[in-house]
Formats: structure tokens, C-alpha cells, sequence
């Protein structure tokens, strides 16, 4: 068993966080000391691992939670896993789509020549105007 504290340093989750999950009922209800400290089991440590990890890799509460719901079904078909990671996959490669020309429109931005003083200043003329970007961002 566990404490919280323990399960904290064992997963590098804080301890708020942990009575967050706890609360959302993503992780069981830990049973309680008789002076009233909560205790977690090896599942308890291995359900906040999954979620940590899960978050790690950007999943929302959601998806988590329905990840969650599947694993307490282990004889049912992981489809819906498998379609869980697949939308999140083409949600983070459109943000590095995006992020790609966000950065290559803030490269170009950062060497725009100018006269050195800020009423001259290229950059802020161009964060002020979107008119003045190259592409769409």
C-alpha cells in the first residue's frame, strides 16, 4: 500500500493532482487509515501511471476517461482505443502543421531589416498588420 505522498513520488504526479483524479473518479477511491490517510494499491500506482503518461502524450480528460472505461473491459474488442489514438495522432499533426508555419513566418518577421528604433520597427509593424505576413498562418 501506499500513501499519497508515496504514489506522488513514485509517478511524479502532485498530490493535488492525484485527489483531482481521485475526485473524477478516473482513479478508485483510495481506502482510508483509521487516522484517515488514504492508502493505494499497485493498481491504484498503475491507473495514475497509464493517466500520467496519457497526459504526457496530450490526451485529454476525456479520451482518458474513456480509456479508462475501456480497460476495465479487458474481452472487449480495443477498436475504439485504436480510433481514440489515431483522431488524437491527426489532432498533434495538424498542430505541427500549424506550428511549422508559425515558425517560419516568425523567422522571416524576426529578420525584417528596419532603421533600429521601435517607431521604424518591422516586427511590430507586422505583428500589428496581419496584412503583411507571407502565407496563411
Amino acid at each position: 500500500m501506499f500513501s499519497i505522498g508515496q504514489l506522488s513520488a513514485k509517478t511524479g504526479v502532485k498530490i493535488p493532482t492525484i485527489r483531482y483524479y481521485e475526485q473524477m473518479g478516473l482513479i478508485e477511491n483510495a481506502g482510508r487509515t483509521t487516522g484517515n490517510q488514504r492508502r493505494y494499491d499497485q493498481a491504484g500506482l498503475e491507473r495514475l501511471s497509464f493517466i500520467r503518461h496519457a497526459r504526457e502524450l496530450g490526451l485529454s480528460i476525456e479520451d482518458i476517461r474513456e480509456l479508462v472505461e475501456l480497460s476495465r473491459h479487458p474481452d472487449q474488442p480495443c477498436t475504439r482505443a485504436h480510433a481514440l489514438a489515431g483522431h488524437h495522432l491527426q489532432s498533434v499533426r495538424a498542430r505541427i502543421s500549424k506550428l511549422k508555419k508559425l515558425e517560419k513566418e516568425l523567422a522571416r518577421i524576426a529578420t525584417l531589416p528596419d532603421e533600429g528604433h521601435v517607431g521604424s520597427c518591422n516586427v511590430i509593424h507586422a505583428l500589428a498588420d496581419h496584412s503583411l505576413c507571407k502565407g496563411n498562418h
